[in-house]
C-alpha cells in the first residue's frame, strides 16, 4: 500500500491511496487542474511526458464528510476518472452531484471494500457527520483521522493495528484564542464539534497501539498553529516509544511512510517532498 497526501489543511483536502491494482482519492478539496499538477508531480521521473500528463485510473473518490475543503470538486473529479464517489448517506444529503456521476453509499459503522483494498469507517464528532476510515491491505493498515472537535472512546480501538496514522493537530489553543479570528469562529473551531487542537491530538497518541511506528500529524492552522509547535507536543507525547513524527502539508505533496515491519530507532525526520 502506498499513501500520498496531495493536501491538507483549510486549502483544501485529498490523500491518494494505491496499492497494486487500486488507486483512490480520499476527498475533494482542490480544484481539478491543481490535483493534475500534484497527481503528475508524484509520477515516476521515468515517465515519458505524455504519460506523465494523461490522467491515471483512479478507481474512486471516497468522501469524509460535506465540508467545502473535502468535497467542494467531487463531481469534477468523478466526471474526470469516470469514478464513482463513495459517501455515507448524511454526507449524500447535502451535496448535490452532476448528472450521470455514480455514487455509492456506505454505513458510517460498515466496512467496505474498493478493489482489494479494505476501508473500515468509524463516526466521529464534528459539525458535519464525519468518519473515521482506517485502509487496511495486504497486512498494513493505515488510519486517517481529521476534522473532530473531541476523541471518542471508540477511537483508539479503531485505529489499533495501524502502523501508520493520519491524525488531524489543527490548532494551539492559546494561537487560537489570542488570534484574528472572530469569536464565533474561534468558539466552533475550539468546541466538540470543531478541530482536534494539538494537546488533544496527543492524548489519543498516547493511546495508540504499539504497531503504531508513524504519526502524520494533518489539517494544521496557518494561523493558529505552527509546524515546530505541533510536532514538538506530538513527540513529547510518544517519547521513549519507536515512533516517528512527520507533519503534512498544505502545498507540496508528502509520501507517507509505511513498514511492513518495525523500523529501527531512529531520530524523527521530515517527510520526502515531491
Amino acid at each position: 500500500m502506498r499513501i500520498t497526501v496531495l493536501a491538507s489543511g483549510s486549502g483544501g483536502n485529498v490523500t491518494l491511496v494505491e496499492t497494486g491494482t487500486t488507486r483512490i482519492l480520499v476527498d475533494a478539496g482542490l480544484n481539478a487542474r491543481e490535483l493534475g499538477v500534484r497527481l503528475a508531480s508524484i509520477e515516476p521521473a521515468a515517465a515519458s511526458p505524455l504519460e506523465r500528463a494523461a490522467p491515471r485510473k483512479i478507481d474512486a473518490i471516497v468522501l469524509t464528510h460535506a465540508h467545502g475543503d473535502h468535497i467542494a470538486h467531487a463531481g469534477a473529479y468523478a466526471q474526470r476518472f469516470d469514478a464513482p464517489v463513495y459517501l455515507t448517506e448524511a454526507t449524500a444529503r447535502s451535496l448535490r452531484m452532476p448528472s450521470g456521476v455514480r455514487t455509492r453509499v456506505f454505513g458510517a459503522k460498515s466496512a467496505f471494500d474498493i478493489g482489494d483494498l479494505e476501508l473500515r469507517p468509524l463516526p466521529v464528532p464534528h459539525d458535519a457527520p464525519q468518519i473515521a476510515l482506517v485502509f487496511a491491505h495486504d497486512g498494513q493498515a493505515v488510519g486517517l483521522v481529521t476534522d473532530l472537535g473531541a476523541v471518542p472512546d471508540s477511537l483508539a480501538d479503531h485505529l489499533r493495528g495501524c502502523g501508520t496514522v493520519l491524525m488531524e493537530s489543527n490548532h494551539d489553543r492559546a494561537l487560537l484564542a489570542a488570534g484574528p479570528y472572530p469569536d464565533f469562529l474561534k468558539r466552533r473551531i475550539a468546541s466538540g464539534v470543531g478541530h482536534l487542537e494539538n494537546r488533544q491530538c496527543a492524548e489519543l497518541l498516547r493511546a495508540l497501539s504499539p504497531a503504531t511506528r508513524h504519526v502524520v500529524l494533518m489539517h494544521l492552522s496557518k494561523t493558529n498553529n505552527s509546524a515546530a509547535l505541533a510536532r514538538e507536543i506530538a513527540e513529547d507525547a510518544v517519547r521513549g516509544r519507536t515512533v516517528l513524527v512527520h507533519v503534512a502539508e498544505q502545498d507540496t505533496p508528502v509520501r507517507v511512510p509505511i513498514e511492513a515491519a518495525p523500523p529501527v530507532v531512529r531520530k524523527a525526520t521530515q517527510l520526502a517532498l515531491f
